[in-house]
């Protein structure tokens, strides 16, 4: 297995775009998984469109579904930081993808992206594993 880390600030963007990255990551490879994980209990990894609003209706919808306020038990941090641990329940910290060429096997409009509404954390790690095809 392959394996590299990104780091990622996410202080002046709740959601950034891992595609290019992980096309780059995946070029040097053949055909086979590419995982893309966050090792934080407060972050996640999605596949939506972006640069047509989804982006920000995600963010929107995900602070409607976790609001900011102290309902939560886990409240340590800032107003409402119980949420971002609820996250990953609802945006997973890890998707698989197939690799085929060296190509992330994407939909046409599909982009890999770190969900992070966590305003106590912006340096975040995210781990690009490739496994080859037997």
């Amino acid at each position: 297995m392959d394996s590299d880390v990104l780091d990622i600030d996410t202080g002046q963007r709740r959601i950034v775009d891992l595609t290019d990255a992980v096309r780059s990551f995946c070029g040097s490879h053949r055909d086979g998984l590419c995982s893309v994980f966050v090792p934080h209990a407060t972050a996640g990894v999605a596949i939506i469109e972006t640069g047509a609003g989804s982006d920000d209706d995600l963010v929107d919808t995900l602070e409607r579904l976790l609001p900011r306020d102290d309902r939560y038990r886990h409240s340590h941090g800032s107003p409402g930081h119980g949420a971002d641990h609820v996250l990953p329940a609802l945006v997973s910290p890890s998707v698989t993808l197939p690799v085929q060429d060296g190509q992330p096997l994407l939909g046409t409009w599909q982009s890999i992206v770190l969900v992070d509404l966590n305003r106590d954390n912006p340096h975040r790690k995210v781990r690009l594993s490739f496994i080859a095809a037997a």
